[in-house]
């Protein structure tokens, strides 16, 4: 997109363990999420690939579940949908005008998407139990 995003509809997972089980990412318990890889892409040119921080993406991000929330340094944004399976949780909301959608496997692994008629942000990361 033409622009840095104030991402807090995006998680990313930092320290998971050998010791952190699949119940860990059911949404059942809080998670610190923290991107490490975001890549910026619209319509008629190339997707720019930089660290989170560098596109406007927070360092840091907490989920929640008991509130429905993703909250960033700047806001929180409600979680108005999940869905669980076997494999993943999936979450999703909007913010300030874009969709976003965040796909959380058994193991903390993240990946999030952001996006509006004009181009979409993509960050992988990881989470770990708060």
């Amino acid at each position: 997109m033409r622009y840095g995003f104030h991402l807090t509809a995006t998680a990313a997972l930092i320290g998971a363990t050998a010791f952190t089980h699949a119940a860990d990412f059911d949404g059942s318990k809080s998670l610190l999420c923290a991107p490490v890889q975001a890549i910026d892409c619209a319509a008629g040119r190339a997707c720019v690939a930089d660290v989170p921080g560098n596109l406007g993406a927070p360092n840091f991000m907490h989920i929640d579940f008991e509130k429905k929330v993703v909250v960033g340094p700047l806001r929180a944004t409600p979680i108005l949908y999940t869905q669980k399976d076997e494999d993943q949780l999936l979450l999703q909301g909007t913010e300030l005008g874009f969709a976003w959608s965040l796909a959380l496997d058994s193991q903390g692994g993240m990946t999030a998407t952001l996006a509006d008629a004009d181009g979409a942000f993509v960050m992988f990361g990881s989470c770990t139990p708060k």
